[in-house]
């Protein structure tokens, strides 16, 4: 996995892994969540690696879009 940026200072995500159709955030508390375009929506998912990969808005569009549009999680 990729360790999150986390510009702002005061998010819950430390690190994400992207593939063509997810995105698998991991957490402070260690849990791994995997988000899909089946579960959240391509043009969801798309925006969150955009925000994954700028370091900065995934965990507060995490927290106010998406919500538990998880397709599982992991650990």
């Amino acid at each position: 996995m990729t360790p999150y940026k986390n510009l702002g200072g005061d998010s819950n995500v430390m690190a994400y892994e992207t593939g063509v159709d997810f995105i698998r955030v991991q957490f402070s508390r260690g849990e791994v969540y995997l988000y899909t375009f089946g579960s959240a929506g391509a043009a969801n998912i798309e925006h969150m690696k955009r925000l994954a990969q700028a370091g900065h808005g995934l965990n507060s569009f995490i927290n106010t879009t998406v919500r538990k549009g998880y397709a599982r999680r992991e650990r």
